[in-house]
């Protein structure tokens, strides 16, 4: 998998070490290149001097070939920009930006990016997410993730009974066009929906099935 990192801090140094060592390409973004210092001794990946939002660093970066784009700056402002330049522009399949200050989530939300909020934050939250794909992380305590998602046509007409599993996957509100409602057991989900859900960590596999992009 290509991977681009924009902003070698705490956070974005251990990513780009942990998914060089898993064997991904990586390349890290920077404008201060005293913070590649930080890069793990393990990580064998490429640096670049620049913004993470600058149409011509990120095509040196080899943007056009980009599996996943992760927006890890401590600036919100850098990290959307940034999101959105890889995804509206470049197309890259799968964007996720960190969320440094919780009051902007709404912004994130609307503009439909995937986000990790920066309360939380740890470098091995952003590697699971990037290795997960399509869904939009909103919280999580203990192994228990509040999830949205979009619902793919294996998820068309079946009813909300026939998809939860008791105690480790409960669907708490459908989105459908402008409307949003929590459903009873004999809700029927439509390919397209947008399901607010919770899931423990070992069922989300069972579940990603349903996911759109999955």
């Amino acid at each position: 998998m290509n991977v681009i990192v924009v902003g070698c801090g705490r956070v974005g140094s251990q990513l780009a070490t942990l998914l060089s060592v898993e064997g991904h390409n990586v390349v890290v973004i920077d404008k201060e290149p005293e913070a590649f210092k930080r890069l793990g001794s393990s990580f064998n990946g490429v640096t670049i001097k620049g913004v993470g939002f600058d149409a011509e660093i990120l095509e040196e970066a080899g943007i056009g070939s980009c599996d996943a784009f992760a927006a890890v700056t401590n600036l919100d402002n850098t990290n959307l920009m940034a999101a959105e330049v890889a995804r509206k522009i470049f197309n890259v399949p799968h964007v996720v930006a960190r969320l440094y200050n919780p009051l902007r989530e709404r912004t994130y939300i609307q503009l439909d990016l995937d986000y990790v909020c920066g309360t939380t934050l740890v470098a091995e939250t952003l590697l699971d997410k990037i290795h997960a794909g399509h869904e939009h992380h909103i919280a999580s305590l203990g192994d228990v993730e509040i999830i949205s998602f979009k619902a793919n046509p294996k998820m068309d007409g079946r009813s909300v009974k026939d998809l939860e599993i008791k105690g480790q996957f409960r669907v708490a509100a459908i989105a459908r066009g402008d409307s949003m409602h929590v459903p009873d057991a004999d809700t029927i989900v439509r390919a397209g929906d947008i399901v607010l859900a919770a899931i423990k960590e070992e069922y989300f596999h069972q579940v990603s099935e349903y996911m759109e992009g999955r």
